[in-house]
């Protein structure tokens, strides 16, 4: 059934106004380190913990009042509340997203505290979160694959020279995004200094480490994981005319956002075996620094690992940025498995129910696996218009459900005994 026009006006209004109220937060410019915290550690050997504590952030002061930004967002909340009542399905998504949003600032103003680490495991969660009860952890599944990618390691497959510099692999992008998104050629692809990773992904743009180097296989990755889902989905909630907050996420839509960016990985046959050791590797990162491991322990362990000294800090950094050189970690690179793992489990049980028509709303936005029932609800209230951009697999689900409906049946075999029966093969 079609709402009213008034309702529809009601609910962009209130949208609006909580992507108004984000555009100041910008989480990762607001814990990163400058680059004198890596060379001072680099000049002392890397011996030493980076001077990084409440009193560094403190001199590197937020770019939005605190106070101020909370307000807005309470009185969000209580204005979505007094309009669309306790129970409006719409209303409680975007409360939800307010409540979010003051957790973040106040993880912002907790920064290099252990309550900067505490809120991080609040929104992303631990290393040590189980997926269901008696299942397996994040740490156990970091443990169990990295196995796999060391045997791996040792053959031929692993070597892939990375030759192509940060100039070349913006014309290379930049071509590959003008093709895939026809109709918004603003899609920007450029080089920037201001990034710990290798590149990052806006709401229209992406970013690339001038100082970086790729091989092709890096390049494919970058067009699917940041071009056909971050900003696929970004510009998808740019065209939404009504749910406007879609096109902007909080961090529980990260958890998706980043699953679904390895599963497309996966799903095109561009992931490869250093790709998936380096997100293994956070998480077990993630794990000694959760465990009292402070940033000399991360560091040693990116070395034992065969990582460069200049990656080593990198990826360290990461783990810490936000946080003291000796505090618990920023831990939203967990995501990556996590978010990996509850996606393809939603997938596979939509194909399994035969509820095709909600996998491919993943993409209509900056969404989360709990508010998919909603946002079908949603679209056939007319309040949500489908995605505007669908990566190939998720375009034409045959594949994609064919594939879901055999591995369904793969789970349910047990591999140590097929390896017992493969024993005289392999």
């Amino acid at each position: 059934m079609k709402q009213s026009e008034q309702y529809q006006l009601v609910i962009r209004s209130l949208s609006d106004r909580i992507v108004e109220a984000q555009a100041p937060i910008r989480v990762l410019d607001a814990i990163k380190w400058d680059d004198s915290i890596r060379d001072t550690f680099l000049k002392k050997r890397c011996k030493a913990l980076p001077d990084v504590n409440a009193d560094y952030y403190a001199q590197r002061p937020l770019s939005f009042d605190p106070a101020e930004r909370r307000q807005i967002f309470q009185d969000i909340e209580r204005d979505i509340t007094r309009q669309l009542g306790s129970f409006n399905p719409v209303g409680q998504i975007m409360r939800r997203m307010c409540r979010e949003y003051r957790m973040v600032i106040r993880m912002l103003e907790a920064r290099g505290t252990q309550d900067f680490g505490l809120i991080s495991q609040e929104l992303y969660g631990a290393a040590s979160d189980a997926f269901h009860a008696g299942d397996p952890t994040l740490t156990d599944l970091g443990i169990m694959l990295s196995e796999s990618l060391k045997n791996i390691a040792r053959t031929e497959l692993a070597r892939d020279p990375k030759t192509i510099a940060a100039p070349d692999a913006v014309q290379i992008l930049q071509a590959r995004m003008n093709e895939a998104f026809p109709d918004d050629q603003a899609v920007r692809v450029f080089e920037s200094d201001g990034i710990v990773a290798d590149a990052a992904a806006g709401a229209d743009y992406i970013k690339i480490r001038s100082d970086a180097m790729f091989n092709q296989r890096d390049l494919n990755i970058l067009a699917v994981h940041e071009g056909m889902v971050h900003v696929a989905t970004s510009l998808n909630g740019q065209h939404q005319p009504i749910c406007t907050f879609l096109a902007k996420g909080p961090p529980s839509s990260t958890v998706t956002q980043e699953g679904l960016a390895i599963l497309m990985e996966v799903l095109t046959f561009n992931s490869y075996p250093a790709r998936l050791r380096k997100l293994t590797d956070r998480t077990r990162a993630i794990q000694i620094a959760e465990t009292g491991g402070d940033f000399l322990d991360v560091f040693q362990f990116y070395r034992d690992e065969g990582y460069s000294r200049d990656d080593s800090y990198n990826n360290t950094s990461r783990v810490f940025r936000g946080s003291a050189s000796d505090g618990l970690p920023f831990t939203k690179d967990l995501v990556y498995l996590k978010g990996f793992i509850l996606t393809y489990n939603y997938i596979q049980l939509a194909v399994r129910k035969g509820k095709l028509q909600q996998i491919p709303l993943l993409f209509c936005g900056k969404t989360t696996l709990e508010d998919m029932r909603t946002l079908g609800q949603l679209v056939d209230e007319g309040l949500v218009v489908p995605p505007r951009y669908l990566p190939a697999p998720f375009a034409d689900l045959n594949a994609l459900s064919a594939w879901m409906c055999f591995s369904g049946f793969l789970n349910n075999l047990s591999l140590d005994r097929v390896e017992a029966d493969y024993a005289n093969i392999l």
